[in-house]
């Protein structure tokens, strides 16, 4: 799918890059930590997720503030600025009622503007999200201890050519990743934001508490997460899904905190989002489920049927010629 980039102002003047691919009711994905809307398009981590959601709805997208195609300097970074930041894309947008999702970080980020914005959001879906941030869980001593050690990590090695730094991040998302898509993890990291902004984050990240609105969220929910998440454990999602006043909270077998293409947890997330919102299930391969090998070699079966029915048809062409000669031939003779 292709995707035109452009940009909306937030109220303190920074500038949001946002991008919409797909058709029909849409679907706000809320920003959160590690996106780049160029560079994940086609990613072995994202895609499928992207582009099933795509498939039947209209997808909004943002890089939130700070990263990605977004300012990526001189902003504020707070809990209301990024519920700000998604006000901004909507309403830049004339969006008077979606379906908004919040993936990990962008879990709460949503819950704020659900509670909020009540009469604009027709469904909530949240996935791999947390409502309390490092420092409101158990052990805040311990956990302030593991926060200090993500900026350390971050400082010494987030924005280096070298991957082992990164690689301790990557380890936690996509614990069951491939190389192929360990790389790409490690290298979106790298280009989505600057060591400086991205301690930053983690900062704001282990302060978030949306705990106390979880009862105020008035729309109908759907809550999903992946029962072996190490970045952001179980039962934070269950805990978002018990606060919410009927909510559905649907397990994901997975290791990973983001579910990856071949899972069979994929097609469970997308048979739940298609009950949840009333659309026809799946059949087939799910969009954007297929390898970059493949994809590749799918384009060159393309081309090669291509240029065989070029051939063909320049044969054909050919034969025809001379056809048409051959009848002609006698009569030239005379």
């Amino acid at each position: 799918m292709r995707q035109h980039i452009e940009y909306a102002t937030a109220p303190d003047g920074a500038r949001i890059a946002y991008a919409v691919i797909g058709k029909g009711t849409p679907v706000v994905r809320a920003s959160h930590w590690l996106t780049h809307l160029e560079y994940e398009l086609d990613s072995p981590v994202w895609r499928h997720l992207l582009l099933g959601m795509a498939s039947r709805h209209k997808l909004v997208r943002y890089d939130g503030r700070g990263t990605g195609l977004s300012q990526r300097d001189a902003v504020e970074i707070s809990m209301d600025r990024w519920v700000s930041d998604l006000e901004c894309v909507v309403d830049c947008l004339s969006l008077e009622r979606f379906i908004l999702l919040g993936v990990s970080q962008g879990g709460a980020i949503a819950i704020e503007y659900a509670a909020r914005h009540p009469e604009r959001v027709s469904h909530l879906i949240i996935h791999g999200a947390y409502a309390r941030g490092f420092l409101h869980r158990d052990d805040p001593d311990k956990q302030r201890q593991f926060v200090e050690l993500n900026r350390a990590l971050i400082r010494q090695g987030w924005g280096s050519e070298h991957d082992a730094y990164r690689q301790w991040f990557t380890s936690q998302f996509i614990p069951g990743g491939t190389a192929e898509q360990a790389r790409w993890f490690n290298d979106l990291e790298r280009v989505s934001a600057t060591p400086e902004m991205m301690e930053k984050f983690v900062v704001e990240l282990s302060t978030i508490d949306v705990a106390d609105l979880l009862p105020k969220v008035t729309a109908p929910t759907l809550v999903t997460h992946c029962k072996g998440d190490v970045r952001v454990p179980f039962a934070l999602g269950q805990e978002i899904a018990a606060g919410i006043p009927g909510a559905k909270f649907v397990p994901l077998d997975s290791r990973n905190h983001v579910f990856l293409a071949d899972e069979p947890a994929t097609r469970i997330f997308f048979d739940a989002v298609a009950s949840f919102l009333g659309d026809p299930p799946f059949k087939g391969a799910l969009p954007g489920t297929a390898t970059l090998k493949e994809r590749a070699q799918r384009r060159i079966v393309a081309l090669e049927r291509s240029w065989r029915i070029k051939t063909v048809a320049i044969l054909a062409a050919l034969a025809g010629a001379m056809i048409s000669f051959l009848q002609l031939f006698p009569l030239l003779r005379q």
